[in-house]
């Protein structure tokens, strides 16, 4: 049985036919009635809803808990303070990422993971053998995500204390419209944004006042096609588009972040992803494409008449008026200004190497005033 919403009738009221493509189970607002690309200008200049329910939320709790959950993923979460939250690479016994993940600590034995639609599941409940862990799927979950530059203005007045000084990757409980939350500042647009992790129960409620609260503002729902229009213009990853070799490693895709080289403690993977290091077939780069609409995810990639990559996600940024794209390519061009060809089944494009990410290149949205 699928997932659902508790805001499907929401959706449904926007235009939203929710019969295509689910992800992770359930069916997902992929189109309003409004332009997709008049949310992503709502997005960049006002702020934008979105509903993110269909992320996997999963409750670990226990006198084990920190240790089940440093045997997932390759950063140190002994070094995780409670209120805050991280991203890391989790990888597979074979050292090849295997899903999105994002570890939230609430207290000292209790967290929660939120991931997309990899093995997490398999690889925690191989992490939690042997431990006295609890962990248990949060099927009640509901995540708002408010993302734009005015989600401050309008969030603030709304809450007991002083959302301003809630840094990035950092959360707190409160009361919303009545209702007890977690707000974290976070998001997957580029932007400054808040999700707001709630109950089914006042999802709704949640949903129409913030709406209403963000009427002035200018603040409109927002579909999953924008966010995958904005997520592309930042060049944030997601898996498993990015990741479509299958044994693809942190380091091909930038993310060497994701895994603390120090780590003390084992876990799954660890031996065969530091081993993988130095040896990465491709790497992960942005090309600007001389076409008019988006050129194909799949598309081959050229450079004097040798397949050198591929493309992993693409899409035509009206915002930006460039068509971009999100590849592997061989590591020898991975360099800002070469020169390819995107071969797709109907046609081929010029292109060349870009710096990313396209929009807000030094990510000043998102890190804004002090933080910078």
């Amino acid at each position: 049985m699928s997932r659902n919403s508790i805001l499907n009738e929401r959706h449904r009221a926007l235009g939203s036919k929710l019969d295509g493509e689910t992800w992770n189970d359930m069916p997902i607002p992929w189109s309003y009635d409004t332009d997709v690309h008049d949310e992503v200008v709502a997005v960049r200049s006002r702020a934008g809803l979105y509903d993110v329910s269909a992320l996997n939320i999963v409750n670990v709790t226990g006198p084990d808990a920190e240790r089940a959950v440093d045997r997932l993923v390759a950063r140190d979460i002994t070094r995780l303070k409670p209120g805050h939250s991280l991203l890391a690479a989790e990888v597979n016994e074979a050292g090849a990422i295997c899903d999105d993940i994002m570890v939230i600590r609430d207290a000292a034995n209790s967290f929660r993971i939120s991931h997309g639609s990899g093995a997490t599941k398999q690889q925690l409940a191989k992490a939690a053998e042997g431990l006295d862990v609890k962990v248990e799927p949060d099927l009640d979950a509901h995540i708002l995500s408010l993302q734009g530059p005015k989600s401050l203005s309008v969030l603030k007045p709304l809450v007991a204390f002083d959302l301003d000084e809630l840094a990035y990757f950092q959360h707190k409980q409160t009361q919303l419209f009545g209702k007890t939350v977690y707000i974290a500042r976070g998001g997957y647009s580029g932007e400054l944004g808040y999700e707001i992790y709630c109950r089914a129960e006042d999802a709704v409620l949640l949903w129409d006042e913030i709406l209403k609260a963000g009427e002035p503002f200018g603040v409109i729902p927002a579909s999953w096609n924008s966010l995958e229009l904005t997520r592309i213009e930042a060049a944030l990853l997601f898996f498993p588009f990015e990741m479509i070799e299958g044994d693809t490693t942190p380091w091909e895709v930038n993310m060497a972040w994701g895994v603390d080289i120090d780590k003390p403690g084992d876990y799954i993977g660890k031996a065969a992803v530091l081993a993988s290091r130095g040896k990465e077939r491709f790497r992960q780069v942005g090309l600007i494409c001389r076409a008019a609409t988006a050129v194909e995810a799949g598309a081959a990639i050229y450079h004097e008449g040798r397949q050198v990559g591929v493309i992993t996600s693409a899409s035509y940024s009206r915002y930006l008026m460039q068509s971009l794209a999100l590849a592997h390519i061989a590591p020898a061009l991975a360099v800002n200004g070469t020169a390819v060809e995107v071969k797709g089944k109907a046609a081929s494009w010029p292109a060349y190497v870009a710096p990313t990410p396209f929009y807000d290149p030094l990510r000043l949205r998102t890190h804004p005033r002090e933080e910078v």
